[in-house]
């Protein structure tokens, strides 16, 4: 088996021309999040939710990979901040397990000097999971009420921490 060398991964702030990138990359990630949870029954896309859920309210990074290629670096995911809240890392499928939301969580946890910063990931979001509890997040709650973003859907959470050494 030829081992691929890892793409060379670089965040920066979200710019207006990302959208359609961190579009196709939520509603492709969404599913997947959604189909070991609540079911994919209850997806909506970026463009119907990202107002409601304040995608835009913090700071918005997006992560870049070039393969070496000579394509160029592409948008492979992003990650959204505010008040102490990780609010949104979504990776490109085609991306996942290549450190791209390990970094974007990097990111995320030293931009900030919040003592606490918490999220909440859906139960059966288990690799989700694992990323934040490698980082250092502890499970401290689990509420189950409605799906944010698509309310007529029931859905169980566990609220995470990460506390600043």
């Amino acid at each position: 088996m030829e081992r691929r060398t890892p793409p060379k991964v670089t965040v920066r702030p979200y710019r207006p021309e990302d959208w359609d990138a961190i579009a196709r990359i939520h509603d492709i990630a969404r599913l997947d999040e959604l189909r070991c949870s609540v079911g994919v029954e209850a997806f909506l896309t970026l463009a119907e939710t990202h107002e409601e859920e304040g995608l835009f309210d913090g700071d918005l990074w997006v992560a870049e990979a070039d393969d070496g290629t000579g394509e160029g670096p592409q948008v492979a995911g992003f990650a959204a901040f505010a008040d102490a809240e990780l609010t949104w890392l979504y990776v490109d499928p085609a991306r996942y397990r290549q450190g791209i939301g390990r970094i974007l969580l990097g990111q995320v946890l030293s931009a900030d000097d919040s003592a606490r910063i918490e999220c909440t990931v859906l139960a059966g979001n288990d690799h989700a999971r694992a990323l934040y509890e490698s980082a250092g997040f502890t499970v401290v709650e689990t509420k189950t009420g409605k799906l944010a973003g698509n309310e007529q859907f029931a859905a169980t959470g566990h609220v995470m921490e990460w506390h600043r050494l």
